[in-house]
């Protein structure tokens, strides 16, 4: 992945200015079913921690890069991406938003967008699979805002409207982690129409 820093700073954005937008169309809803064995809560909760993981991770600056792109850093992340606690986190996260996520959920996403203005994506954080520069870092947030966003989209019955900028930038790491692990071609005749995907199908 190549974007340019501004590039995934107005992607980034974008996606955060979806979700914040799709959160507020939940009304009372946070107890139905969200993802998994989330409920909307749960999944807005840990969709949130893609703004809060950026404030962290800048607060503790690392000396090396171990990790180099969005889709090296999804890889290397698989082996704890499905554990238990992944979804305790998420459930906490959910807590944590209060009496009103919807206002929880802008607050914490203008906060962080502030944040990344300030920065030129040179910052060398440490992020849970090692040292990472904040510019491959911020990709794979824009992935999770993206995806998760669909999926509470599609919970509460809202169009998946990704933003043109997030889509493409979310699509690229899908495209790069299907290369590298030989799924190209079971994606290629997919997206074209040539058959369907495998059981269980997913790039993560």
């Amino acid at each position: 992945m190549n974007a340019s820093w501004d590039d995934s700073r107005r992607a980034f954005a974008d996606a955060a200015d979806w979700f914040v937008h799709t959160v507020g169309l939940v009304g009372d809803r946070w107890d139905q079913p969200g993802l998994g064995e989330w409920d909307v809560r749960a999944l807005v909760g840990h969709t949130s921690r893609s703004f809060l993981t950026v404030e962290t991770y800048l607060e503790r600056p690392a000396t090396d890069v171990d990790v180099s792109s969005p889709a090296e850093y999804f890889r290397t992340s698989r082996a704890v991406a499905d554990g238990p606690a992944v979804a305790a986190r998420g459930r906490d996260a959910g807590t944590a938003l209060g009496p009103d996520p919807a206002s929880a959920v802008a607050g914490i996403a203008a906060r962080v967008v502030r944040l990344l203005d300030t920065r030129d994506g040179a910052d060398l954080l440490t992020t849970i699979v090692g040292g990472m520069r904040l510019r491959d870092y911020l990709p794979t947030r824009t992935f999770e805002l993206a995806v998760h966003t669909a999926d509470l989209a599609t919970a509460i019955g809202e169009p998946v409207d990704i933003p043109m900028t997030a889509a493409a930038q979310a699509l690229q790491v899908v495209s790069d982690l299907a290369l590298v692990d030989g799924h190209a071609g079971s994606l290629l005749l997919a997206a074209t129409g040539r058959a369907g995907l495998p059981t269980g199908f997913s790039v993560l």
